[in-house]
């Protein structure tokens, strides 16, 4: 799943003129060891669904872990190209399950039923630059609207390939990527998804600080091609009021040997889309959005990364995007620090989802209702250390979604982000 997010702007580079940049990124390097970087996230989370009419089946998911996540990035070398190294390492760690309680996909299941103790991976990437383009090539994380890396679990996905990201022309940022396999948050095995090739380009451009727009193309062999589109529209009414627009869409069509089948057996060839609207009052955001899928088969996502679904209704527990499926989404989001809490902010919200053409009827309906309270420490010693509790009740007209009609989750997390270089 992928909680829609605003930040699509937030990929090109602030003002909206096609000028070539005076003095490009390798230029101002300091060097290898001099730019270099090094972070530890510590991540503990209890992931508790309880499927409350799932008959004849596992009634309860609930498990708790400790992960870290240690990334160095190193600076890139001086001169006409730039050289640099990344890394990745995880660990994560069970502290609580049961074999009658597995399989939130925290760990990794072994053949008895049960969670695994501990797991670990890693890898290791090679990059170059040239002016404000960068080659990286081996184990990284992507965020891309048709190849994203999910991170909803204890430890994120990680991608094996290669990618291209430009930014030579001020307000352009371009894409191009290939890759080759996808590791799942829960597995060790580099390629836990059976991917063979994913090709992908595209860029987001900013025409001006408010208004952004996004194009995207990819190619999964024997599954799909895909095309996306965003555009981002933010219109400040007052210095604390304002209005933002998001629109996404996605064309998907299978294409070789069509692994990926709507449930009646047709291929796919369908378009996905959302359109959202919010509108700020000082510490107060309101948010209406609705979606759509129209053609044949669900959007389908998962093989090209678990992130892979950039659109206003993909939420904590579903994503309503089942074939016909229309679906409303009302939100509201408060920021305390307006009221002398800075850190804490919360968020609560409401999706409904009808028409939607599922086995054994085409009316199928469902609804899902969250609510997320965070808090980070702003100073001290555990400066940035944040606690979060995310709750979601879904319910649907039969059990044929996520195998039972009723499910109530809960999540506990705490984060500590900690900088070593």
């Amino acid at each position: 799943m992928r909680v829609m997010k605003w930040s699509m702007i937030a990929l090109a580079v602030a003002a909206g003129t096609s000028q070539l940049a005076v003095a490009s990124s390798q230029d101002e390097s300091k060097g290898f060891i001099e730019d270099s970087k090094l972070n530890v996230k510590t991540r503990m989370l209890y992931f508790s669904r309880d499927f409350r009419n799932n008959e004849g089946g596992q009634s309860r998911r609930e498990e708790t872990g400790l992960g870290f996540l240690g990334t160095f990035e190193s600076g890139f070398t001086q001169g006409t190209v730039g050289v640099g190294v990344d890394a990745i390492g995880m660990l994560g760690l069970k502290l609580d399950s049961g074999k009658g309680r597995a399989g939130t996909g925290l760990f990794p299941t072994g053949s008895d039923g049960r969670s695994q103790d501990d797991y670990s991976k890693g890898g290791g990437a090679v990059k170059f630059r040239i002016s404000d383009t960068v080659l990286k090539v081996g184990d990284q994380f992507t965020a891309l609207p048709v190849f994203a890396t999910d991170d909803s679990r204890l430890l994120p996905e990680i991608a094996q390939g290669t990618l291209i990201t430009s930014n030579e022309i001020e307000g352009l940022t371009l894409h191009a990527g290939h890759f080759t396999s996808l590791t799942a948050q829960e597995q060790t095995n580099r390629d836990s998804f059976g991917l063979k090739e994913a090709n992908v380009v595209g860029g987001t451009y900013a025409f001006t600080d408010n208004l952004s727009t996004s194009l995207y193309y990819s190619k999964v062999e024997d599954y799909w091609r895909k095309y996306y589109a965003n555009v981002n529209w933010a219109l400040p009414i007052s210095d604390k009021q304002g209005l933002v627009f998001d629109f996404n869409i996605y064309d998907t069509k299978s294409e070789g040997s069509a692994d990926y089948l709507a449930f009646d057996g047709d291929k796919l060839d369908n378009r996905a889309f959302s359109l959202s609207g919010a509108y700020n009052i000082g510490a107060h955001t309101f948010t209406l959005a609705y979606q759509k899928v129209t053609g044949d088969g669900d959007y389908g996502y998962g093989i090209d990364g678990g992130g892979t679904i950039f659109l206003a209704n993909s939420v904590a527990r579903s994503d309503f995007n089942a074939e016909d499926e229309k679906s409303w989404q009302a939100r509201y989001d408060l920021n305390f620090a307006e009221y002398g809490i800075p850190g804490l902010t919360f968020m609560t919200r409401y999706v409904r989802g009808t028409d939607a053409n599922v086995a054994g009827t085409s009316n199928g309906k469902e609804w899902e209702r969250d609510v997320d309270i965070k808090y980070v420490l702003q100073s001290g010693p555990a400066k940035d250390l944040s606690f979060r509790v995310r709750q979601a009740t879904y319910r649907s007209s039969d059990g044929v979604y996520y195998d039972s009609p009723s499910i109530d989750e809960l999540r506990l997390i705490v984060e500590y982000p900690l900088s070593i270089l």
